[in-house]
């Protein structure tokens, strides 16, 4: 079984003035917590997140393919 994370906090990035790179797509800072309460931060598509329906709170995987998978906890 992989490890299940839960999102602490989503944070748009600053692009200051030059805003995003041209053909980048936008990225947000992940503030996420492992099972064993240890947090990482993980830069994570914005169009993702939305797709996923990923929000603070919620938990997620990554299966065997790399592709994040929301979890009902």
């Amino acid at each position: 079984m992989s490890d299940i994370y839960r999102i602490i906090r989503i944070d748009e990035q600053d692009h200051g003035c030059e805003g995003i790179p041209e053909g980048q797509p936008v990225r947000d800072d992940v503030v996420i917590e492992n099972e064993n309460h240890k947090e990482f931060v993980m830069q994570i598509e914005d169009s993702l997140l939305y797709e996923k329906e990923l929000n603070e709170g919620d938990c997620f995987t990554v299966d065997e393919n790399g592709d994040i998978v929301k979890v009902n906890k």
